[in-house]
């Protein structure tokens, strides 16, 4: 009867693990299919070229960036600008671009569903549409000027993306032989917007800023004077230049070192690390399923090296997109949309075959204190960057010049967003050893920002 007792639990136990065996695959199938069905080695869904089959890439507006044709070729848009300047947004015919729509929704675009798997009645080639607009990259492909980087702009209230740009690139439909090696193509297939950590400079003097409002009650009420160079835990901290005297708000428009080190010092690396984490900016994110890159900031040596990392220096190192979000949040009081790339997706008789809406973040900042950056933003664009050069716009920015090594030209970047209700447009532009944050990561920004007004997504 002890037998039969234990062979008895046995087999219940057995079932049991069947049981949350079947639950777990169950799940993991109705997440997870797609990506399973669209893996590159399905020669149901892909060539022996490695290239898909099926389905159809067009932008917001409407303008197809890539289909199929009778033959089973691959075609792209007819401009060899536009091409690569959606390069990143589309990818390339070989797959080597994991971020790429023709990648990362190879599942949407074969016509995949959780019923019929990828041969869907209704499916078999179905369109993409991507919330970027093509007019839009190729205006900030042009004033990148063949320079390395990347530029993004996106709807903080909805989410879309409507420009994301990074290079080097190339033209999908004429693929180059790209040398690993080779300097110029460094880089050539990571999107340098979702996937790619570099030092913000001193972008990241509004994360500081931040901490400052919220931790010290007399910040307001401080001057400093700039002679250049201050001592702050026994080594120096340099500005550019001597900036004379100056109160918080000043300090932010001419970028003082000098004072966000002291302050970064002063209120030591646990704060620090506590309001780069609220920030978002040690967090990857989740873009319509493309993981971004999670940022690096390292504030636990010395004094002097928590005042270098305070101005986004040291081994500070950051995901342009986190910082896009972060924008976005300054500017709608403390929480944004997510970004996103996919407006929809329809079968080939324009049924839907997905809802994607809009999705908030966590509070990045207080409300209040948003407020107050953003005036402070506002600020620079009067004292120190130009509101001519921003013609219309209700503009909230900061530039960075970011040392990358001393036989190198410093990376420029430029960042904020508009409060324009009409226009709700957080951006980020980075110049990879491009010169002065203002002057060159600013041009590009003024140019975008011009064509993105001027639209009105």
């Amino acid at each position: 009867m002890r037998k039969i007792e234990k062979r008895t639990v046995f087999c219940l136990i057995l079932a049991g693990l069947l049981g949350l065996g079947l639950a777990v695959f169950c799940f993991r199938f109705a997440v997870d299919g797609g990506d399973w069905a669209s893996f590159p080695s399905n020669r149901h869904l892909y060539n022996s070229s490695g290239q898909l089959k099926g389905g159809t890439i067009l932008d917001r507006d409407g303008d197809v960036l890539t289909w199929i044709n009778e033959d089973g070729s691959r075609s792209y848009f007819d401009s060899a600008d536009v091409r690569r300047a959606t390069l990143h947004a589309v990818g390339d015919p070989a797959g080597n671009i994991g971020a790429g729509a023709l990648t990362a929704f190879a599942d949407k675009l074969s016509g995949y569903n959780l019923f019929t798997g990828a041969y869907s009645p209704l499916g078999g080639g179905n369109s993409v549409y991507l919330t970027i607009d093509a007019y839009l990259n190729n205006i900030a492909y042009q004033a990148l000027g063949g320079k390395n980087g990347t530029v993004g702009v996106y709807n903080y209230k909805t989410g879309e993306i409507l420009c994301m740009v990074s290079t080097p690139t190339f033209d999908p439909a004429n693929p180059p032989s790209i040398d690993p090696d080779d300097p110029q193509w460094d880089g050539v297939y990571v999107n340098r917007l979702l996937s790619a950590n570099t030092t913000p400079g001193s972008i990241f003097k509004v994360v500081t800023l931040n901490a400052a409002i919220e931790n010290l009650p007399d910040l307001f009420s401080r001057h400093w004077t700039c002679t250049g160079s201050v001592d702050v835990g026994g080594d120096a901290v340099t500005c550019p230049y001597a900036h004379g005297e100056l109160d918080i708000e000043s300090a932010l428009a001419v970028s003082c070192n000098g004072v966000f080190g002291q302050l970064a010092a002063e209120m030591g690396g646990k704060t620090m690390a506590k309001y780069t984490d609220a920030a978002g900016l040690t967090t990857a994110m989740r873009v319509d399923g493309i993981q971004t890159s999670k940022g690096s900031f390292k504030f636990d040596g010395t004094e002097n090296q928590l005042a270098w990392a305070g101005v986004g220096q040291g081994q500070d190192a950051m995901c342009p997109i986190n910082m896009m979000l972060y924008m976005g949040a300054i500017a709608n009081g403390g929480k944004a949309a997510i970004p996103r790339l996919i407006e929809k997706s329809t079968t080939d008789y324009g049924l839907p075959t997905g809802v994607y809406a809009p999705r908030k973040s966590s509070e990045l900042i207080a409300a209040d204190t948003a407020d107050t950056i953003a005036d402070m933003m506002h600020n620079n664009v009067i004292a120190t960057y130009g509101q001519d050069r921003f013609p219309n716009m209700d503009i909230c920015a900061k530039s960075g010049t970011a040392e990358i090594g001393a036989d190198k030209s410093p990376n420029a970047w430029f960042t904020g967003f508009l409060r324009d209700p009409e226009t709700p447009y957080a951006f980020i532009v980075l110049v990879e050893q491009g010169g002065g944050g203002a002057s060159v990561a600013g041009t590009v920004a003024s140019k975008v920002l011009t064509a993105a007004v001027e639209k009105g997504y």
